[in-house]
């Protein structure tokens, strides 16, 4: 009985050590997953209108993130030139991003597409991201969003 307790104790503990967010100031430099650079990004402007001819892209982008996950780092966002949210999250989980890199402009390298998202999906984002209940409250509705997978991420600025 006391080595099944001691085990909870220390699967608990590591669970609890892992959903904290990478320490750091996300300065420019800084980066996260495989290495990126910035050469041959596309402004969210053009990567848009690639991604509005349908199927789905790859390669480089650069845009300011807009939220991170505040419980660990998990996922961000970034809002295209048409007002909707892409969604980043970051390939197999190998990787997330410090709080810090809200408002950050950063070059992103890996695969773009567009997915229904739905209610569940939304409400959980926005609980990772601390919004209020009635913010929580007000999502109805599925949305079609641009989800990036990253390989890696460069924070440029």
């Amino acid at each position: 009985m006391k080595k099944i307790l001691l085990t909870a104790i220390i699967a608990f503990g590591a669970f609890a050590i892992n959903a904290q967010p990478p320490a750091g100031e996300a300065k420019p430099g800084d980066s996260y997953g495989e290495k990126v650079s910035a050469d041959g990004a596309l402004s969210l402007a053009d990567f848009n209108k690639k991604l509005k001819n349908g199927g789905t892209y790859s390669g480089k982008i650069k845009g300011v993130v807009k939220e991170s996950c505040a419980t660990k780092g998990c996922w961000m966002t970034m809002e295209l030139p048409d007002k909707t949210k892409m969604q980043i999250k970051f390939k197999d989980y190998g990787f997330f991003v410090p709080s810090a890199i809200v408002g950050k402009t950063v070059v992103l390298d890996g695969t773009a597409r567009q997915k229904i998202v739905t209610v569940n999906e939304l409400k959980h984002y926005a609980e990772d991201a601390k919004k209020s209940k009635a913010e929580i409250d007000a999502i109805t509705k599925p949305e079609t969003q641009v989800k990036f997978e990253a390989d890696g991420v460069l924070v440029v600025s």
